[in-house]
């Protein structure tokens, strides 16, 4: 018999890891407080795993009818709660609200079922100190949106077991996820960090008229990115030199004196004035009322993007 996975919330991401733990033939439950809401997440996982089969993007060995079935929605949170292995909660990023539903789920769940937050800035130790279960609890926080974007940040308490960590990550690498794991809680845990520094200094060159906010964005999807799709930086130092301690050698006093001299005190202030200035260059080719259009088109060529690379790791294992 199939193991259950329960869905807390109904939304994007909810629904992203629906699909991703049907993919791999887990009873999935899925619980939301409005019905409204859970009637148009059925609705729309069907519509989208169909989509996802003609379009070749279907992941899984099953088809979408077959996954569809594995996918049952409820308003009741013991319903959707009982017999799960594992549960995703996927509620907004609210303290009180996560507290709340994590109080909730703690009253209901027994010692055995591990608890996961989607949280991308919340660290788990802030909604779980008073519960019974804490040890079961963490934060796997995806990347929007999960399906396409594989990263998972697994992040745990000071109280969260190691082996519930090893589950996890043994959980997100079966169903086709790229875990992460953090040692310890760190704020704005570790994609974040690095986003934010990249942005930061993209901020910097923008206000200091280096560059416009188009050609910012092609030196990273033109530049950085297609490198980065398959390599990290540290990687990237690795294999531009005979091995990192050699282009630290070669290369770490001109990296250094750029820094010195270029870049700005942390934090940078993501300032009105110049989000302002930059909209205004993107109001011509991407004006708000465009922004849902170009959403899915950025959608599209991620699943391109992941499908590609599938395909590369399937020829070469």
């Amino acid at each position: 018999m199939a193991q259950k996975i329960a869905i807390v919330g109904s939304g994007l991401i909810g629904q992203n890891w629906s699909m991703i733990f049907a993919s791999k033939g887990y009873k999935v439950s899925v619980y939301d407080v409005d019905e409204g809401q859970l009637t148009r997440a059925e609705k729309h996982i069907a519509m989208t795993l169909t989509q996802y089969e003609t379009e070749g993007f279907l992941r899984g060995e099953i088809s979408a009818t077959e996954q569809t079935k594995l996918v049952s929605f409820t308003s009741s949170l013991e319903e959707c709660l009982a017999g799960a292995i594992y549960a995703q909660e996927c509620v907004p990023e609210n303290l009180e609200l996560k507290k709340k539903v994590f109080s909730q789920i703690d009253k209901i769940i027994d010692g055995s079922t591990i608890v996961a937050s989607s949280s991308s800035c919340l660290p788990s130790s802030s909604f779980t100190e008073n519960l019974k279960n804490k040890n079961n609890m963490l934060v796997a926080h995806p990347i929007n949106p999960p399906y396409f974007v594989p990263l998972v940040e697994l992040v745990p308490a000071p109280w969260t077991r190691r082996e519930v960590l090893a589950t996890v990550r043994e959980l997100m690498e079966r169903v086709g996820q790229s875990p992460v794991t953090l040692s310890r809680e760190s704020l704005g845990f570790a994609l974040n960090r690095i986003q934010y520094a990249a942005i930061n200094e993209c901020w910097n060159m923008y206000q200091s008229g280096l560059l416009s906010a188009e050609d910012i964005d092609k030196v990273c999807y033109d530049g950085l990115g297609p490198r980065y799709a398959f390599i990290g930086p540290l990687q990237t130092m690795h294999l531009n030199a005979d091995g990192i301690v050699d282009y630290c050698k070669r290369y770490a006093d001109g990296a250094y004196n750029v820094q010195k001299e270029t870049f700005k005190p942390i934090p940078v202030q993501y300032d009105v004035e110049t989000a302002q200035k930059i909209q205004a260059e993107y109001d011509a080719s991407i004006p708000l009322d465009k922004i849902p259009d170009k959403r899915k088109w950025r959608d599209a060529r991620l699943a391109n993007l992941a499908k590609m690379k599938k395909q590369l790791e399937d020829k070469n294992s």
